[in-house]
């Protein structure tokens, strides 16, 4: 790739040909700036809009992702707290707790709420993959009662941020007709000047 090629790249686009584990990440950070972009911008009418008969809301997915940011990375891969308000909740009484209380919360927290976690998450896996691998055993190994590596958890990312970023499409065409594929090349997140992109 020529200089002129890759100052032309977006930072969340993957190599071309890159390491199974630097493929892997790259490909969530492909996933996570596509979900954030189709979330961006929109106040809090726009973040609680619905479709159809589905509750979900752009705002409940980014609360919900900033749960499983908080919940895949420090606590199941690395068995670390995932901090407030995740680890107080009784998840088995209210399992869709995050979806529904989004509503509650003003754009710009749930914008940093999203930001933060991910910035987080980034900087914990890119330092454990650094340190062992994908085939390094996550956490949760000891709680399951079998292996469970990195590289699983790490999937389990990727096919999260599948799903949801499928909704958002849905969802973000509904409220003002943004549609693509991926954001445009010279997109930041609204509110962070981009600074939780690679």
């Amino acid at each position: 790739m020529t200089t002129s090629e890759q100052s032309s790249t977006p930072p969340w686009e993957p190599p071309y040909a890159g390491a199974e584990a630097e493929q892997l990440l790259a490909a969530l950070d492909r996933l996570r700036a596509t979900f954030r972009w189709k979330t961006d911008g929109l106040d809090a009418a726009g973040l609680n809009a619905g479709i159809g008969s589905s509750a979900l809301t752009l705002g409940g997915l980014l609360k919900h992702l900033s749960a499983v940011e908080a919940t895949h990375v420090p606590w199941k891969m690395l068995g670390m707290a995932p901090g407030e308000p995740w680890q107080s909740h009784d998840w088995d009484a209210d399992p869709d707790w995050d979806f529904r209380s989004a509503a509650d919360d003003s754009a710009a927290a749930l914008y940093a709420q999203y930001d933060d976690a991910v910035v987080r998450s980034r900087e914990l896996l890119n330092a454990a993959v650094a340190d062992g691998g994908l085939d390094r055993p996550a956490a949760v190994s000891e709680q399951w009662g079998e292996t469970v590596t990195m590289r699983r958890l790490v999937c389990d990312l990727i096919e999260e941020y599948g799903r949801h970023t499928g909704h958002a499409d849905l969802l973000r065409e509904a409220v003002d007709g943004r549609t693509g594929e991926d954001p445009p090349q010279h997109w930041r997140p609204s509110g962070t000047g981009g600074a939780w992109l690679v």
